[in-house]
C-alpha cells in the first residue's frame, strides 16, 4: 500500500513521508488493535500449535529411526504404542543404544501429550466463558479451539462488509481471473490467516466424514456436493460457508440454526 507513494530517493525520511501519505488516503485499511486478553489467547493457540508440530516431528523421527531396524507402525499418534511394544520384544534384538534413544523419544512424546492436553483444557475453559465463542460453537464444524482462535486471531467483524469478504481474507474463496465479461475462477487464494484457515478446513472435514459415514440430510447442499465432488473439495467449500456463517454470528449475534432441507 505504501509503495506507490515512495519517491526516487531511498532513505528513511522518504519512507516515512510515503507511509504518512498512504495513511491519509480515505480508502486505506488498518490493522485493528487487539486487547491484551486477546493477544494472550492468540499466544495460547500458537503455543499449542507449536507443541503439536513438535509432536509430529518426534513421531516421524521415531518411526523413521525404527524403520531402519524393521520396526514398522502405521502413521498416526494412536499407533505409537506398537513401537513401544516392539522395544520390549526380545525377538527384535535391537541394539541397546537404539532402545535407550527410542525410549527418550517416547518420554518426550508423553511430555508433549501432557502439555497439549493441558493447553487444550485451558482453551475449552476460555471457550465456555466467552459469549462470542459459545455462539460460534453452535456452528457444525467449529469446536472450542477453532472458536477461541477465531475470536483471538481474526479482526473485528465490523472490518468486513459481508461474509464473503471475511472468507476471502481467510483465503477460502477462489481467485478471480475474469476478463471481457467471462468469469474464470481459479484455485483458492490461500490469503489471510493460515492457522484459522487450517482449523476451519479440519472442522469442515470432520463434518464431511461424519456425513459420508452416516449420510447427509436428503436434499441438503452437503448431500448434493458429496454426490458429485471429492471430499477434500467439499470440505474447502464447506469451510467457506462456515466462515461466512461465523462472520454473520459475530456481526449480528444470535446462534446458528440449521437450514431446512430443500
Amino acid at each position: 500500500y505504501v509503495k506507490p507513494f515512495v519517491k526516487r530517493q531511498k532513505n528513511d525520511a522518504v519512507d516515512a513521508e510515503a507511509i504518512a501519505e498512504a495513511a491519509s488516503r480515505p480508502t486505506m485499511r488498518f490493522v485493528a488493535v487487539k486487547s491484551a486478553e486477546k493477544q494472550s489467547q492468540a499466544m495460547l493457540i500458537k503455543t499449542r500449535d507449536l507443541l503439536l508440530t513438535q509432536r509430529t516431528q518426534t513421531i516421524n523421527a521415531l518411526r523413521g529411526h525404527l524403520a531402519e531396524y524393521g520396526v514398522i507402525a502405521p502413521q498416526g499418534t494412536s499407533h505409537i504404542g506398537q513401537l513401544a511394544l516392539a522395544l520390549d520384544d526380545p525377538e527384535r534384538a535391537l541394539p541397546q543404544l537404539v532402545n535407550d534413544l527410542s525410549r527418550e523419544l517416547l518420554d518426550h512424546l508423553a511430555m508433549l501429550e501432557d502439555r497439549i492436553d493441558a493447553l487444550s483444557a485451558h482453551i475449552k475453559v476460555i471457550a465456555r466463558s466467552d459469549e462470542a465463542s459459545r455462539q460460534l460453537m453452535t456452528i457444525p464444524g467449529i469446536g472450542p479451539i477453532c472458536a477461541v482462535a477465531i475470536t483471538a486471531l481474526a479482526p473485528p467483524a465490523s472490518t468486513f462488509t459481508k461474509g464473503r469478504d471475511f472468507a476471502a481474507w481467510l483465503g477460502l474463496t477462489p481467485r478471480q481471473n475474469s476478463t471481457g465479461g467471462k468469469t474464470r475462477l481459479g484455485k483458492t487464494s490461500k490469503m489471510g490467516q493460515r492457522d484459522l484457515r487450517r482449523l476451519l478446513i479440519m472442522g469442515a472435514m470432520s463434518v464431511v466424514q461424519l456425513a459420508a459415514r452416516r449420510g447427509a440430510p436428503e436434499g441438503s447442499w452437503l448431500a448434493r456436493m458429496l454426490a458429485r465432488k471429492p471430499k477434500m473439495l467439499v470440505a474447502v467449500a464447506l469451510a467457506n460457508k462456515i466462515a461466512r456463517i461465523a462472520w454473520a454470528l459475530m456481526a449480528r449475534g444470535g446462534a446458528y440454526r440449521a437450514p431446512a432441507a430443500a
